[in-house]
């Protein structure tokens, strides 16, 4: 069992299998990573292109090349020196599955019935399906209404498609029932295949999807730990602000998201601040506090997706409905880790407090409940604070607002402008050594480099007002939606018509102020199909050239540092170039293999990724972090670094806020003192020693990755 020092995830498809990872095994390799990293491999929905919906937990998914593709991928994988991290699901699986078909057949007699968090009425699952006035059709065995299938006759009722269903799911989600992993039997079940692997010494690490979902996270993650004899576990733990992962959680920390954001907001000008969120209330007609619109958009989901889940909540703790919703909607974090039968952390009870102060007198007892009462309040309200909050704020607030969408993103807070160089070498000094950090992953809004260009906005607000402001004149849609647009057609150029579309259509469904998923409408839609086609025909691309030589300093810095700070870095799959993917299912496209370069950008940063992932492996994922500190009156452009010991093994030196460095004239005299030794440049050749001038250092690349020269 080797702990991974970096991975490469990958998306399997029915086109992207098994034998496809294990073609490009040494292209990977020499890219430098240690492990690839794969989304979910079990018997998943025919079809699906992305494996969270699981229908059979005993068998290796057969259109990616079942059990015996995999050892093959294995193999060959191992030959070159690279393990294997597994995804798993263990909060959910999808409904259409033969051990949930027991349990609508045979009811709570089932031997599955253990297997389900189901609500029983009088025997009966609530099952949300009904969408017209078409009549269930018996056939033989099987009830068929449209796609679903039935037995018949069975321990349920079927009910109206907006009727919350009689079980826990994932999100809003009903065709993803929730699993009940705190059950020792329904563990073992559902983790054979994944324990038979790491036996054989076929997978090396484990990535937990969706923890929050669960009963009891740390419970989960101890017997996770014994069962796999300590493998290395990384959590899709979604973390708010400040907020840290528990300390008795058993793994190595998170899947990078609060990683993420924190790189990007380095590279984010706390001065555009002010003039965008102007720019954006000007245009939208929203509100610039975004603390109005995320309670709002919460409140909203509440009503509109959750009110089996809240009335469920209720019952157990005997209160008004009302008062459910109120402080869900209050919480500002994804779960409050309480644990039943201990008492509550002190931050724990801090958050919950808190919320029900902002809440009306009635919520208060509930908050009581919420920290001391029965098991079953204490678990059901955390299993639900993560769904209104994915729901109200991922996939509602972050349409909503948007003066700089860059900050948009999973886990962080839109209205928080920029990380000061020292905030971010705090974070860093406090990392656990082996979490896992990343800049892109299957599901957040846009990639780094979208990122990266939009970044630039914010130290030049006054000239995208004006862009904007021109563009707008000529092609306008929904004052809601268009300057989300613009930001988007901008920072993902060039795109097609049709991508573009496909966006602007998933973020109004999301927003919600003018259509939404259960919302239709086709003139709208139609309109916002004609918006997307008039608006790439504009010179927009012009404006993408005027800011890509600091969008690129603003990629290959963010690069560089993810790649060397603290924990286990991830790739994405395609990211060792530049990609300008947006939301899913864009950012899911099939990536061509190996990546050659077709810009200086693209060179430049698989130059960077490679001797960057090369080097990782030869100074270990653990190795000291520490500060290093410019002198100079541009210190404040430029993020430095040591990782190794006593001494320092290597030095990673990147630039930030690039267009106000060129207005103040460049680098001057600003010094940056490295460690003792002489240092080799592996981007830019040359050996450093001693007090370096960061005009030297750098000359005209954005970023230095030095190597100690004399050990």
């Amino acid at each position: 069992m080797s702990r991974p020092i970096a991975t490469y995830r990958l998306q399997l498809t029915p086109g992207f299998g098994f034998a496809q990872v294990a073609e490009i095994a040494g292209y990977l390799r020499d890219l430098g990573v240690s492990h690839v990293y794969l989304s979910p491999i079990l018997q998943s929905t025919p079809g699906s292109l992305h494996g969270y919906d699981v229908t059979d937990h005993s068998r290796i998914r057969e259109e990616f090349g079942g059990a015996k593709g995999f050892r093959e991928m294995a193999e060959q994988l191992a030959a070159h020196d690279l393990g294997i991290v597994l995804d798993l699901v263990p909060n959910h699986m999808n409904t259409r599955n033969d051990a949930f078909w027991s349990v609508l057949r045979d009811g709570p007699d089932s031997p599955y019935a253990r297997w389900f968090d189901i609500e029983w009425q009088d025997g009966e699952v609530t099952l949300p399906v009904l969408g017209d006035d078409t009549e269930p059709v018996v056939d033989g065995d099987v009830l068929r209404y449209h796609e679903h299938e039935f037995p018949h006759p069975g321990h349920y009722r079927l009910a109206d498609w907006r009727e919350g269903p009689g079980y826990r799911r994932f999100f809003d989600v009903s065709s993803l029932i929730g699993l009940r992993a705190e059950d020792p039997e329904v563990f073992a079940a559902t983790h054979e295949v994944i324990f038979w692997l790491i036996g054989e010494g076929l997978a090396d690490g484990l990535r937990v999807d969706h923890p929050d979902g669960l009963a009891d996270p740390r419970g989960y993650l101890e017997r996770l730990r014994a069962r796999s004899g300590g493998i290395w576990t990384v959590v899709e733990k979604i973390l708010i602000g400040g907020e840290r992962l528990p300390a008795d959680w058993p793994c190595e920390g998170t899947t990078g998201y609060e990683t993420l954001n924190r790189v990007t907001g380095l590279f984010v000008d706390p001065g555009g601040k002010r003039p965008l969120i102007e720019l954006f209330t000007r245009l939208t007609g929203e509100p610039a506090d975004y603390r109005q619109v995320m309670t709002a958009a919460k409140r909203e989901v509440i009503d509109l997706f959750f009110g089996a889940e809240v009335d469920r909540l209720a019952r157990a703790a005997a209160c008004d409905p009302a008062a459910v919703a109120e402080l869900l909607a209050a919480m500002p974090v994804y779960r409050a880790y309480v644990v039943p039968g201990e008492p509550p952390p002190a931050l724990s009870v801090e958050i919950v407090e808190r919320a029900a102060a902002a809440c009306s007198p009635a919520v208060r007892p509930l908050a009581e409940q919420v920290l001391y009462g029965s098991p079953e309040v204490i678990v059901r309200f955390q299993q639900t604070c993560g769904p209104v909050m994915a729901k109200g704020v991922e996939d509602t607030a972050l349409y909503r607002w948007f003066p700089l969408s860059c900050l948009n993103e999973v886990g962080w807070e839109p209205d928080h402008f920029g990380v000061q160089v020292e905030e971010f070498h705090d974070y860093c000094a406090a990392m656990p050594p082996h979490t896992m950090t990343t800049l892109s992953t299957h599901d957040t809004k846009r990639s780094e480099d979208v990122r990266a260009r939009l970044s630039v906005l914010s130290e030049l607000p006054e000239e995208w007002e004006k862009a904007v402001s021109d563009w707008s004149a000529q092609v306008a849609f929904d004052p809601h939606l268009d300057y989300l647009a613009w930001q988007n057609l901008m920072a993902a150029w060039p795109i097609s018509a049709d991508r573009f579309a496909d966006y602007l259509l998933k973020a109004a469904r999301e927003a919600k102020t003018a259509i939404s998923w259960v919302r239709p409408d086709p003139g709208y839609e139609e309109g916002l199909r004609a918006f997307a086609e008039a608006a790439v025909r504009l010179p927009v691309g012009e404006f993408t050239e005027r800011i890509d030589r600091y969008a690129m300093t603003n990629s290959l810095g963010a690069k560089l540092v993810q790649l060397m700070m603290p924990g286990v870095p991830d790739v994405y799959q395609g990211n060792e170039t530049t990609d300008f993917s947006l939301v899913d299912p864009d950012n899911r496209r099939p990536v061509s293999y190996p990546r050659v370069p077709a810009s200086a950008w693209d060179a430049a940063k698989l130059r960077i990724t490679t001797q960057a992932l090369r080097l990782r492996r030869r100074i270990g994922p653990a190795a000291p972090y520490t500060p290093l500190r410019a002198d100079g009156e541009a210190a404040e452009h430029v993020i430095a670094f040591t990782r190794g010991g006593t001494p320092a093994s290597a030095v990673a030196v990147a630039t930030r806020l690039p267009v106000r460095l060129e207005r103040r004239g460049g680098w001057g005299g600003t010094t940056l003192p490295l460690p003792p030794g002489a240092w080799r440049d592996l981007l830019g050749g040359g050996v450093h020693t001693g007090r370096v001038p960061l005009a030297l250092l750098l000359g005209s690349s954005p970023v230095a990755l030095l190597e100690r020269n004399d050990l």
